[in-house]
């Protein structure tokens, strides 16, 4: 262990304000733990457009105290360099580990900065938080969360007084402001915040009942995990509100658990990841399942289909953003309807049926809840706006509702969400969806990997050629730059490659565009099914790792 490895430790225990923190860390260096050590300070934790997200430990590399205090100092001086200082920060917070001890620490260092704190009383899903910062007119919202990540994990995830996640340049300016924050002891705490609860919710929770016709069909059966998240509560208000039965529980994921006992992986989109949903689903007969992601930002949706394993499915990211954009424009007339590009072209093809604008944006809903007059945004992972004016996010626990409304209406004329795809796929031809991801633990591979798709451009995929390459790093007329390549193919297909943000992974979405003869789409479907494996397969061979 080098001198200066052990002094960068021993100068971290000494400001650390966390016994848990200060005692792991004293046990690593008595064990020269060097590797350890050396990977806990080889950097601090990047702020960025996602915030901070990490393992909770010990380090300037780690999610812990210091580091959630030093971020909280360096928004504050970012707000008020800003002149944001006239309405309040909005804190909330998951039921992670350390997660309602990084939101205290958050609202003490605001009170500290001399602005007004609100701290939420529970743990809460995301989306309450950026309702929160409109309805009680705040200049920004902090959610400590590490949403789907795994169970070692926290996040800090910070929005401005919009209501929207930050974007450049405010991520850099705030970086900026955390890298000049001095020794903790020079970071002012106060204790005299704010509590938000009951008023809160029930605004939220009233908002979404609303969205409801009084009239429209509300019978059905549903089965709802939270997947050891936050979501139940807030889920079974807003359903009762909204004038459906309260859907059945899975039991031994129904209260938040920061170990996730019973899921390897709390995102719904992972393998297995909802399977308890699906057996209860079954033995309750019901119509339709949903799921939350942990901070119940996210909603997933399976539904009954002979064919698949088990008598269920779950409906890809794409097909409920299909299902939902069709639902939601063919009654607005105005607005924009925006997707992230990695998402599927349907929806552009369902505006224009609509005569409703479209707009194609970067990852993420920090750029999806910004666009100016949106009615509706997905995101291809499970993520769905549905009620912009009020919620400029993904809102898994809105869109749950809305799904509900979409399923009941269609019971109610003797269909399913099935029989409603099967409508899309004639009507615009069938959109099939796919992605490849490559989870690494040494993040150099991505990057070689991309450079060596910079160098040397696949010219075909499966059965398509290359028609054109754009390197998403130079921009385009529409797009700043981010990382990632797209591939625009021969037959109206398309793949997208990009390093995850917020995961070790390499990601790649895949979509084939098949015509529907007739309505015979299951011919098509089939057809789509093979084309995405060809691609697939062409891909994982390219990537190389």
């Amino acid at each position: 262990m080098t001198d200066d490895l052990r002094s960068a430790a021993e100068a971290w225990l000494s400001e650390d304000p966390d016994p848990d923190t200060r005692a792991e860390l004293q046990k690593l260096l008595a064990a020269g733990e060097t590797a350890e050590l050396a990977d806990r300070f080889a950097g601090t934790l990047e702020f960025g457009t996602a915030g901070l997200r990490g393992a909770v430990g010990a380090g300037p590399n780690r999610m812990n105290r210091v580091v959630v205090i030093r971020a909280a100092a360096g928004l504050c001086a970012y707000l008020k360099a800003k002149g944001l200082t006239t309405g309040p920060v909005l804190i909330g917070y998951d039921a992670r580990h350390k997660s309602d001890v990084f939101a205290q620490d958050t609202a003490a260092v605001v009170r500290g900065a001399g602005l007004d704190a609100v701290l939420l009383d529970r743990p809460t899903p995301t989306p309450v938080v950026a309702f929160g910062i409109k309805h009680l007119k705040a200049v920004a919202g902090v959610v400590v969360t590490a949403s789907h990540n795994p169970p070692q994990d926290n996040g800090y995830k910070v929005y401005l007084g919009d209501g929207s996640q930050i974007v450049p340049p405010a991520d850099a300016e705030i970086a900026a402001a955390i890298a000049a924050i001095g020794a903790l002891d020079s970071v002012p705490r106060g204790k005299d915040w704010q509590s938000a609860g009951d008023d809160l919710l029930n605004a939220y929770l009233d908002r979404i009942a609303e969205l409801v016709p009084e009239d429209a069909p509300r019978d059905l059966n549903v089965a709802y995990t939270p997947l050891h998240g936050v979501g139940r509560t807030l889920v079974e208000g807003a359903v009762a509100r909204a004038g459906f039965a309260v859907p059945a529980v899975v039991a031994s994921q129904a209260d938040p658990d920061p170990d996730f006992p019973t899921v390897s992986f709390p995102n719904p989109e992972e393998p297995g990841a909802i399977d308890a949903a699906l057996e209860l689903a079954r033995s309750v007969d019901a119509d339709i399942a949903v799921a939350n992601d942990p901070d119940a930002d996210r909603c997933a949706v399976a539904i009954p289909d002979a064919s698949a394993t088990g008598g269920w499915r779950m409906l890809r990211g794409d097909e409920l953003g299909g299902l939902l954009g069709e639902f939601l424009l063919s009654s607005q007339p105005d607005g924009v309807a925006a997707c992230s590009i990695v998402s599927s072209s349907l929806l552009g093809k369902i505006a224009a049926s609509y005569g409703v604008r479209y707009v194609e944006t970067l990852t993420g809903f920090k750029w999806i809840g910004r666009v100016p007059e949106l009615v509706f945004g997905y995101e291809e992972a499970l993520g769905y706006c549905v009620d912009p004016e009020a919620v400029k996010d993904k809102d898994g626990v809105s869109t749950l509702v809305r799904v509900l409304q979409l399923a009941a209406g269609a019971k109610a004329e003797g269909r399913t969400l099935q029989d409603l795809l099967d409508d899309l796929a004639v009507k615009y031809g069938l959109h099939a969806t796919d992605q490849l991801s490559v989870r690494v633990d040494d993040l150099s591979l991505i990057q070689s990997a991309m450079s060596r798709l910079r160098a040397t451009p696949p010219t075909e995929l499966g059965s398509h050629t290359v028609e054109r390459v754009d390197d998403l790093n130079e921009g385009t007329e529409t797009l700043p730059p981010t990382d990632g390549l797209r591939y625009t193919l021969s037959d109206g297909a398309r793949v997208v490659v990009r390093p995850s943000g917020t995961e070790p992974k390499l990601k790649c979405y895949l979509e084939v565009v098949v015509p529907v003869t007739g309505s015979d789409v299951a011919s098509a479907r089939s057809r789509a099914g093979e084309d995405l494996t060809g691609i697939k397969q062409a891909l994982s061979t390219t990537l190389g790792i």
